[in-house]
């Protein structure tokens, strides 16, 4: 049977091209795929970033303690242990092409226009029979803004403009479809609880790869302030004068239920590194998230000023549990549930009367405030005591 194929302008003897991975980072470990049978191997991937980081260390110590006594030159590292640029890499390319009687392909990483052709030069004098664009970069510096993020993707775009290979030139088209994009729906409790929520289920049940974040004030904010479901029990709202008198509906808990949606609550407040570590994973995840977070509010009754430390007592509370759901770890035999917060240490009393959507029902009807604290603490109590127990390893 004929298996041979194409592939990156090779002709090769079957489709097998095991990519980059532990076996290829060695000539030896690409030497056990030829013999059982690969047709070409793809080596690791060299990473711009990676080269100039370590010539930027390299540096540091080379110069800092210069103007110190002669003694001071035993504290400079030895230069042997260190490789500059690719040269490692390149080294590495010669010995595999001289060792293996299949196509060895190189794999890039750039970040520049200067970096794509100067590395992917170097790889072509070694010998490489052909070069694979890694693309792949994760935005997760918040100091770097979305443009320069797609300045990444420029780059390379020029970089190809430049060939006069017809096949690279071939690749233009599809270079824009290179960044992954991060589709995101955002919106508010009302729309997401209430006057939304089929739709918005609609979305989670479809399977597909969609971001929701839900910016939870649990009023309708942008109308004035008007109860929704998910206004915790106790709290006065337009339609709610005497306080709500039912519990918060749990979002959360319902797109649980099917178990292929990544869910997180997050309250900036009192975590911002969960918040990061939510939002990173959630984009991460190939099927619908959602993120519920705690936003405070004027109509909450707060000096907006202090909203962080409403959002802090909320969960200290327990009113506010941070948690991740994903679905992921389930695959792994691991509990998909992770608590990030810890047991309640206040009362939710404590935390509702620091703000006027609470106490102000203390004045109107002291009595019915009361009975409503009492049922609003049960809320809590039940809620930690589901999470707890979900999220047992």
């Amino acid at each position: 049977m004929d298996l041979s194929t194409s592939y990156l302008g090779l002709h090769l003897k079957n489709p097998l091209v095991p990519s980059a991975g532990p076996l290829t980072r060695t000539v030896d470990g690409m030497k056990r795929l030829e013999d059982a049978g690969a047709a070409a191997v793809v080596m690791h991937s060299i990473f711009e970033e990676q080269i100039q980081h370590e010539a930027a260390e390299l540096n540091h110590y080379l110069s800092s303690g210069t103007e110190s006594f002669a003694e001071a030159l035993s504290y400079f590292p030895d230069a042997a242990e260190y490789t500059l640029g690719p040269e490692e890499y390149v080294s590495q390319v010669a010995k595999a092409k001289s060792a293996l009687s299949i196509p060895v392909i190189a794999s890039l990483n750039g970040v520049s226009s200067g970096g794509w052709t100067k590395y992917a030069k170097k790889f072509e004098e070694a010998g490489a029979d052909a070069i694979e664009l890694n693309v792949y970069y994760i935005p997760a510096d918040p100091r770097i803004s979305g443009a320069d993020v797609e300045q990444l993707y420029t780059a390379l775009k020029q970089t190809l403009a430049g060939s006069k290979d017809p096949d690279v030139l071939s690749l233009l088209s599809l270079a824009d479809n290179l960044v992954k994009r991060s589709i995101w729906i955002m919106g508010g409790d009302g729309w997401a609880y209430d006057i939304g929520f089929g739709g918005l289920d609609h979305v989670i049940a479809s399977g597909k790869n969609v971001n929701i974040l839900v910016l939870d004030t649990e009023v309708y904010s942008n109308t004035g302030g008007q109860m929704s479901k998910s206004t915790a029990r106790g709290a006065v709202a337009k339609f709610a004068a005497g306080g709500k008198p039912g519990a918060k509906k749990d979002l959360g808990r319902i797109a649980m239920t099917y178990g292929n949606v990544y869910v997180a609550q997050v309250a900036m407040g009192h975590s911002d590194l969960q918040t990061i570590r939510a939002f990173l994973e959630a984009d991460a995840y190939d099927g619908p998230s959602l993120i519920i977070a705690y936003s405070h509010c004027i109509a909450h009754g707060i000096d907006m000023a202090k909203g962080m430390v409403s959002q802090k007592a909320a969960v200290d509370c327990g009113h506010w549990p941070l948690y991740r759901f994903n679905p992921g770890l389930a695959l792994e035999g691991k509990n998909p549930l992770k608590l990030d917060s810890k047991p309640p240490k206040m009362k939710f009393e404590d935390y509702a009367y620091l703000e006027t959507r609470y106490k102000m029902l203390t004045k109107s009807n002291p009595e019915e405030a009361k009975r409503l604290m009492v049922l609003a603490e049960e809320d809590v109590k039940k809620r930690w005591a589901w999470f707890e127990d979900a999220a047992k390893e």
